[in-house]
């Protein structure tokens, strides 16, 4: 069977507090929540202050009287959350889960030749550690295929062998007969290669008992195959079709098509990992499931943008932190070439949140990674899987054979991939944070942890002091002994003491501190048995307010780790909810090796004189911008990131003098300078000469606002959108930094808004609106196509003329 998008028009209403109203009409993917009114209430501070809330949704399907010898599934790929679907009325199913698929055969509810009107409830409150949304947040599928057919995720598509001159593909397809009697089928598949030309087929006949399925399992070889690789992501399809066994026999036929790679994995403490037998250190950043302006709706044009920016910007692999990821993510990661550690749940059977579903785990998680692994299992990019994140049980008996339990469903699952879990030792024994079962420490002496724990200390430090105790690796061992990959948020302390106590563990940084990429990178890079590095994170995201912001000294008192209301942001991300590159990320690309030209960052003038007390998410409060109208009389500093040895910075045709860089004063200097309007440039000095440069420029006076669109072709197919770039620059398109006008938007022709806003990190403004203000000179205007045509965006603001857009939908 194949999925198509569902056709029909959903209608919503919100049923949060006492009389709902009347149903509107909305589309979907939707948010349900992202309109919705913030409020200063700290219960409500993990979701960026968005509260719960209880939503319906309904639509109506005609079923054609021939849809009576049809098999009829409908498919929702995520529904936040504790989804309950009715059709005509009769509960069909339900799902707990806010990120696994709710399926329903509707072939025993419809009423054919009738509409039939479905209905979906859902509701989500204070249920994560971060902003969610709620509603039907992901794409919505209608199947019609014969009664003998393929179901959904029943090809399972592997490459067991396979080198330069040959590879042979296997094909795993599950076939369903739910007639009442036995039936022969004939199973063609059909490989197609990366340029759409047929590379391998196989028959093969299927006998099939009254109302069964069985397996049927077909190796095809394929000559020269184009292996799939981050540099060469080269994918191949299988197209099946199943059909009566002999021309002019009863029986319709099912077609089905999976995409795949074709590439090899290799693992060992000694040789690291390898993808098609070349070793690969994976460049990570952890990814949550929102999308900034568009909040939690997940459309596939959105998906694609977001892995293509993070990829230009140094990355080759992603973190779903912490849920699976939507099939759109997916396709994206296998088409332009994104590595994944596909994550299952932030908890198990222990509660974060006061209704994140802990006590609906032991009797869910099967069926909830069983959903993940063969909605996901055919997909190149996915690499690993990650059983779950911080989950402190993970420290006693009970969270030992819960860990065994997991690893071993997801290895019988696919036994393709590798297994870890994102573990913090340090939380296990930070301040009395767990339980701990006296017999599972052996000779170790808590003394040490009662000491640290004693001692004023960063976070940072205390959970490197922590890591390296011999309580925290006893109360890891049987957990990571359990898993292919030792996965350590946090524990960077331990890479080079376990390559001696554990000689056989491989270690990925699962989660690190942005700040100390220098440092971290380095320890990846130099021992083999650690495969790579997590940040934390790579695009910013919603809820966790104000995580990564920069705290200081004399900041006022009782300043809490998050930021209360109105922030909005975690502004932890390498990349902002925008999608533009912060300064952390080209120091990022410089510390990877990646990029030769310097970057110049400019602290802005409320910091100076301002002792920072960082917190180790948070970067400097720098931009690149020479424009500051608010910079006094005292110098600015500013920031350079470069390889080189050592810099030089020029105001205009002036040094302002040369400083060290590179490796050994951890890639970056400050320069003290004071400001005047004009052009500031910083150039690498490489064996005594000047090499590579960059410059930031002050806009001019005269300001005029500008539209610039990503893509101005898109398509009207329900999945693409058009993103638009709003900014305030000068004549020459140098952006103002400095005046953060409102802007209004209108939108005529075949478009309506999905999401319009700034990277600014505490707002009262909604991502719903047309009216917002630019922050640093910027914002992004995310348009919903809803026909073809041309769309004509305006943007306009108070003493600035109006500038516009043209968009073609085709």
């Amino acid at each position: 069977m194949q999925r198509e998008t569902y056709p029909g028009t959903w209608e919503f209403r919100d049923r949060s507090a006492g009389d709902p109203g009347g149903f509107e009409t909305v589309v979907v993917p939707h948010d349900a929540v992202l309109g919705t009114t913030r409020v200063d209430d700290v219960r409500q501070m993990a979701s960026g202050y968005f509260p719960g809330g209880m939503w319906e949704y309904r639509t109506r399907l005609f079923a054609p009287p021939e849809w009576r010898d049809r098999h009829v599934v409908l498919e929702f790929e995520a529904v936040h959350r504790s989804a309950a679907v009715f059709v005509n009325g009769d509960l069909a199913a339900r799902q707990r889960s806010g990120s696994t698929a709710v399926t329903v055969e509707l072939d025993v509810l419809l009423r054919y030749g009738a509409e039939n009107e479905i209905t979906v409830e859902a509701r989500a409150d204070r249920d994560a550690r971060w902003y969610t949304g709620g509603g039907i947040i992901r794409p919505v599928h209608l199947s019609v295929g014969p009664k003998v057919h393929v179901p959904l995720d029943g090809v399972v598509v592997t490459t067991p062998e396979h080198d330069a001159e040959a590879a042979v593909v296997q094909v795993l397809t599950t076939v369903r007969n739910l007639e009442s009697g036995p039936v022969v089928r004939r199973l063609e598949t059909m490989l197609l290669g990366p340029a759409g030309d047929v590379v391998g087929m196989d028959r093969t006949r299927v006998s099939l008992p009254a109302d069964g399925s069985a397996e049927v399992s077909q190796r095809i070889l394929v000559r020269s195959p184009q292996r799939w690789s981050v540099d060469t992501p080269d994918l191949y399809r299988a197209r099946l079709q199943l059909m009566p066994q002999a021309s002019g026999a009863d029986g319709q036929t099912d077609v089905s098509e999976v995409g795949f790679g074709i590439r090899s994995l290799h693992l060992d403490a000694e040789r690291g990992l390898r993808v098609n037998g070349q070793a690969v250190k994976l460049r990570g950043a952890c990814v949550h499931a929102d999308n900034g302006v568009i909040g939690a709706a997940t459309f596939a044009a959105a998906e694609e943008r977001r892995i293509a920016i993070l990829k230009s910007s140094g990355f080759n692999a992603i973190r779903s932190a912490h849920q699976p990821m939507s099939t759109a993510m997916l396709d994206a990661c296998d088409r332009l070439g994104m590595l994944v550690m596909d994550e299952l749940t932030d908890v198990w059977t222990r509660a974060k949140s006061p209704q994140d579903g802990a006590e609906h785990f032991p009797e869910h998680w099967r069926s909830d990674l069983a959903a993940m692994v063969t909605k996901d299992r055919n997909h190149p990019s996915v690499i690993i899987y990650s059983i779950g994140n911080e989950i402190p049980e993970a420290a006693t008996r009970s969270g030992n054979a819960l860990t065994r339990d997991l690893a071993a469903a997801t290895r019988a699952l696919d036994p393709t991939r590798y297994v870890t879990a994102a573990v913090n030792g340090a939380l296990f024994v930070m301040d009395g944070a767990s339980e701990l079962e006296p017999e599972l420490l052996g000779d170790s002496s808590l003394d040490p942890v009662h000491e640290i724990n004693g001692r004023t200390l960063s976070l940072e430090e205390r959970m490197s002091a922590l890591a390296v105790t011999d309580v925290v690796a006893e109360l890891t061992e049987e957990a990571y002994g359990a898993l292919d990959i030792a996965g350590m948020n946090y524990q960077d302390a331990r890479y080079e003491l376990d390559r001696t106590r554990y000689p056989n563990r491989v270690i990925v940084g699962s989660e690190t501190f942005p700040t100390q990429i220098d440092r971290l990178w380095r320890l990846v890079t130099s021992n083999v048995h650690v495969i790579g590095d997590f940040t934390w994170t790579g695009w910013d995201y919603l809820g966790e307010p104000g995580l990564g912001r920069m705290h200081y000294q004399d900041d006022p008192p009782g300043n809490q780790a998050l930021g209360g209301y109105p922030f909005l942001v975690s502004f932890a991300g390498d990349i902002d909810i925008t999608g533009e590159r912060r300064p952390a990320s080209y120091y990022r690309e410089i510390v990877y090796g990646l990029r030769a030209e310097p970057f110049i960052a400019v602290r802005r003038p409320h910091t100076r004189g301002r002792v920072m007390k960082a917190a180790p998410w948070s970067w400097t409060d720098s931009i690149p911008s020479w424009t500051w109208r608010d910079a006094g009389t005292a110098p600015l500093e500013v920031e350079v990131y470069s390889d080189a040895p050592e810099v030089e910075l020029l105001f205009g045709d002036v040094s302002l003098g040369r400083q060290p860089t590179g490796s050994a004063n951890r890639y970056r200097t400050v320069f003290s300078v004071p400001y005047q309007p004009g052009r500031l440039e910083a150039v690498a000095i490489r064996g005594g000469a000047p090499a590579e440069r960059t410059a930031v420029h002050t806009a001019g006076e005269r300001r005029r606002l500008a539209l610039t669109a990503e893509r101005p072709l898109v398509r009207a197919d329900g999945r693409d959108m058009a993103f638009v770039v709003v900014e305030l620059v000068d004549d020459d398109g140098v952006r103002a930094t400095d005046s953060d006008v409102e802007v209004e938007l209108t939108i005529d022709g075949p478009g309506a808004l999905q999401g319009f806003g700034s990277a600014i990190p505490a707002t009262e403004e909604s991502f719903t609106d047309l009216r917002h203000r630019l922050y640093d000179g910027r914002a992004l205007a995310v348009i919903r196509p809803s026909g073809k045509g041309r769309i004509t965006v305006t943007a306009a603001s108070a003493g600035l003329q109006a500038a516009s857009v043209e968009l073609e939908v085709g």
